[in-house]
């Protein structure tokens, strides 16, 4: 069975304990992503959101299984998630991930209408979703100036902030997101 792993944030540039036939290459599928999700340490993290995310180019690699549930528990200690979040479209059995149909069904149609177009039996993905509403993260409903403003208030605290920063301007060059760009302009790199 080939198997596509899908990426769009640090899995690309730091793809820890991911085991993949080759690197990540832009030539995943048009999905919308943007940095919605808090993480544990701050962080403003990519997630796909039908609803806010930005429709950018993700990147794709073969996974090194050729079996499914091996394939998925890879990319789940990757990530460092629970294998509920991992979305899969398994195309000779019609198989999905419930968890994604719930959080992005039309996303879900798009990964595994490229998979079949790009000869993969398969695709995974992680299919964790925006979280920046809930009570201890930002706590409002996420927008842009929403994003900006929960960075202001990281600023305070140096190093979380530093890290933030540092994730978003990590991000692959094929995600452009409304986020990342009002951070460039906020925030812009040191030359």
């Amino acid at each position: 069975m080939k198997i596509a792993v899908l990426a769009w944030g640090s899995l690309v540039w730091d793809p820890r304990d991911l085991m993949t036939a080759r690197t990540f290459a832009a030539n995943g599928p048009l999905l919308p992503v943007e940095f919605c999700r808090i993480s544990e340490d701050g962080r403003l993290t990519l997630a796909i959101d039908e609803d806010v995310g930005a429709v950018c180019t993700t990147y794709s690699a073969e996974s090194a299984h050729d079996d499914l549930d091996r394939a998925i528990e890879n990319l789940r200690a990757g990530e460092g998630t629970n294998a509920r979040d991992v979305g899969f479209a398994e195309l000779a059995s019609g198989r999905e991930s419930g968890v994604a149909l719930e959080r992005h069904p039309q996303v879900v149609a798009t990964i595994a209408a490229w998979a079949a177009s790009n000869g993969y039996d398969a695709a995974i993905w992680t299919a964790l979703k925006s979280n920046f509403d809930e009570w201890g993260k930002a706590g409002e409903p996420f927008s842009v100036t929403a994003a900006i403003r929960y960075l202001e208030k990281l600023e305070a605290e140096e190093a979380r902030f530093a890290r933030a920063l540092a994730y978003i301007r990590s991000a692959p060059p094929a995600v452009e997101t409304p986020v990342r760009d009002e951070v460039a302009k906020r925030w812009p790199a040191a030359p």
